[in-house]
This record gives C-alpha cells, sequence and structure tokens, in this order.
C-alpha cells in the first residue's frame, strides 16, 4: 500500500474526521450525538482499514489501559499507512516490555519533588512574559507572547536544548498533529525532529549538560541507545509545548468568557487546581489518543473488534460522558485529558504546574484582559486543538 498523502486525507468522508473537529472550543455535534448513541462506532476510512472510535469512557479506560490486547507498535502503523522510513520512537509507540524500560528512565525526573524545583524557574518565565506583554503597545497575540514562550522555555530548559530552535519545533509540531497535511508531512515532521534530537544526544554523549538528557546520560550510559533517547526527548518537547500552550490559549478564552471562573483563578488561590483540572477535562486538547490495534478478536462496548483492527479513543467526548458543559465550581476529578493507563502522559505533572503557574498570574497581571477578536482562527482537524494566534487587549 503506497503511503496516504494530503490528497487522500482530503478525501475522508465528514465522518472519519469528526473527533478531530470542533466548533470553536467544543466538540461538533456529531461527536456529542456519536457518544450519545454508542460507546464505539465504525468509522468510514477508504483504505481498506477497519477503524474504530471509541467515546464512551469506560470503554475508553479499558482500551488505554489493556497493553495485553491493543498493540501501540508503530510498525502495525507502517504497514496501514505505508512504508515507515523511520521509527517515531518515543513512548507512544511502544509495547511492554520496551516501553516499560524506557518509561522507567523518564518517571524519577517527572516526579513532583524532582518538578518542585522547576516552579521558582516556571514563575520567573511567566513573569518575563507577562512583562513583555505589558509593554507592548495594542492588541497582544497571547499565543506568541505567552502561550507559547512559557511551555517552550520551560521545556527546553528541562531538557536542556537550545531555546534558540522553537520556531522550528513548533513548526513540527503543527505538522505532525495537523492531518490535512497528509501523513507524509506528519512522518517527515516526525524524521526530521528525531534526527535533530540525535544531535542533541550525540552532543550530550561527548559533554553532558544539566538537563534531563544529560541526567540520563549520566545514570545511565549506553544502557539507552542514542535513537532511543532521541526519541524520548523528541516526545518529551512536542509533548510538551505544543499541548500545553493550547490549553493556556483555549483556557483563557473559556476563562475570559466565564466571571465566575475568571474570579475564582485570579483571586481564589484554593480554586486554581480544580478549576485547572476542570478546564483540561472540558478542553481536552489531545483529541485523540495513540491508534491501538487489536492483537486478537474482541469485543468492546457492543462491537466485535478483530485482529489488527486499528482503534482510536475520542479523549474529549470521553471526558464528556457524564458532563458536557464547562462547571467552574465543579470538584476535581479523574479526567482522561492525559490519557489512562501504561501510555498516560508522563509530563502531567508539570503541565499542571505551569497551568497553575500561568493562568492566575496572567489574570492578576491584566485585570481588564479581554478578547478582542471574538472569533479567533481554530485549527480545523488537528490531533490537538488549539488557535494559531489570539489577540487580546490587556488594558
Amino acid at each position: 500500500m503506497g503511503k496516504i498523502g494530503s490528497r487522500a486525507f482530503a478525501l475522508l468522508p465528514d465522518r472519519a474526521l469528526v473527533p478531530l473537529k470542533r466548533d470553536g472550543v467544543e466538540p461538533v455535534a456529531e461527536l456529542e450525538r456519536m457518544r450519545e448513541t454508542g460507546a464505539v462506532h465504525r468509522i468510514p476510512v477508504p483504505f481498506g482499514l477497519r477503524v474504530w472510535l471509541v467515546t464512551g469512557q469506560d470503554e475508553a479506560k479499558n482500551v488505554l489501559s489493556d497493553t495485553g490486547a491493543f498493540s501501540n507498535d508503530y510498525a502495525r502503523l507502517g504497514a496501514a499507512v505505508g512504508r515507515l522510513e523511520q521509527s517515531p520512537g518515543g513512548l507512544g509507540f511502544a509495547d511492554p516490555p520496551d516501553h516499560t524500560r524506557l518509561r522507567k528512565l523518564l518517571t524519577p525526573e517527572f516526579t513532583m519533588r524532582r518538578l518542585s524545583r522547576l516552579v521558582p524557574r516556571i514563575d520567573a518565565i511567566v513573569t518575563e512574559r507577562l512583562d513583555a506583554m505589558e509593554a507592548a503597545d495594542g492588541p497582544v497575540d497571547l499565543v506568541q507572547e505567552f502561550a507559547l514562550p512559557v511551555p517552550s522555555l520551560t521545556i527546553c530548559e528541562l531538557l536542556g536544548v537550545p531555546y534558540e530552535d522553537r520556531d522550528r519545533f513548533q513548526e513540527l509540531a503543527a505538522a505532525r498533529f495537523d492531518l490535512f497535511g497528509g501523513a507524509g508531512q506528519a512522518l517527515g515532521a516526525i524524521s526530521e525532529s528525531l534526527s535533530y534530537m540525535e544531535e542533541i544526544v550525540r552532543r550530550e554523549r561527548r559533554s553532558p549538560g544539566d538537563g534531563l538528557i544529560g541526567s540520563i546520560i549520566r545514570q545511565h550510559g549506553d544502557a539507552v541507545s542514542d535513537v532511543e533517547l532521541a526519541g524520548l526527548a523528541d516526545g518529551v518537547l512536542t509533548g510538551g509545548f505544543d499541548t500545553t500552550a493550547s490549553m493556556l490559549a483555549l483556557g483563557a478564552i473559556v476563562l475570559l468568557k466565564d466571571d465566575a471562573a475568571r474570579a475564582a483563578m485570579r483571586d481564589d488561590d484554593a480554586a486554581a487546581a480544580p478549576l485547572v483540572e476542570e478546564l483540561l477535562r472540558h478542553l481536552s486538547v489531545v483529541q485523540v489518543a495513540f491508534p491501538r490495534f487489536a492483537r486478537h478478536p474482541l469485543t468492546v462496548g457492543d462491537q466485535r473488534i478483530e485482529e489488527g483492527d486499528v482503534v482510536v479513543v475520542s479523549l474529549s467526548a470521553a471526558n464528556r460522558e457524564e458532563v458536557s458543559a464547562f462547571d467552574a465550581g465543579r470538584p476535581a476529578s479523574q479526567h482522561l485529558a492525559f490519557g489512562y493507563g501504561a501510555h498516560r502522559c508522563v509530563g502531567a505533572e508539570l503541565a499542571r504546574l505551569e497551568l497553575r503557574a500561568a493562568y492566575p498570574a496572567l489574570l492578576r497581571r491584566f485585570p481588564n484582559l479581554r478578547l478582542a477578536d471574538e472569533r479567533p482562527a481554530f485549527r480545523t482537524a488537528s490531533i490537538v486543538h488549539g488557535v494559531e494566534s489570539l489577540l487580546v487587549h490587556t488594558r
């Protein structure tokens, strides 16, 4: 089978793109209807694939946590969309025991105890970006001046990679998540990003720095290969700034349209954490989890899944099964915004730290903050939902 290009994606039935589309910050009505009528749905895909979309929360948890029944192996994806010239690497496309071994390299670096040392630096970065916004004349682009730089600076310092390359990272991240560019564009972006990371890893081998890459090299040496470490670092980098940047921008839109939530986030320190969790649940910026491939025939919900079938979990649909609307007073509850099971996002706690620092500081610095454009340009169909620009008035 040849590679699936942008023209093929353009020919996909609308129903196949439903999990990747939004009506502003809200899922499209069709996804809501699908969730209400069943937990598992066959998605029409004209490439000889059998693809299922999981919208129910219990079924989503079962699929995401059952590594015995479902595989994340990239080779299966390669067989589905055409030859992969290079493994995507990282945790998202690995199965146990490799996944377990690789995740153990990262887990110690992402405990709350380790991450707490970053809090002063995160606060300083937030303050620096707010100062820059305050000094600007006229409307300010919240994405370019705040939402992107805060997580980009944080993750670059954490990893030990040059912040000067952030523009290219952002372009590559957008390309790998935008399915209208086709599988060729996405895989090309992954390949370029991995090649860059391998250069960084080789440099760190010669002289390990203070970042995460250097730390893993000092602790584990040759027990982790350059390719494996590059894949891990690439996953942390691309997953660590685009998703958080999207959360900051979309969360700002929600907060600026909800006076009660805005006031609570700004004035009540105790309210910040549960409000962040509610924003994470409600927005679910990572719209779908990595595709799973059935290892053997089984039943999910009321649907029969055959060996080799592709199973995609709609995180945004599953997160809205109990309640769809944003509720500023809702107690913090478990959600699937960071995934579930063995493949749950390793950087979840870092994202929480950044969001809890950034939202209150933004609203306190600019009490009159308001949208300059009530209809920003949202991404059309992307695995990570967001906006490329968000103009705001700070005065």
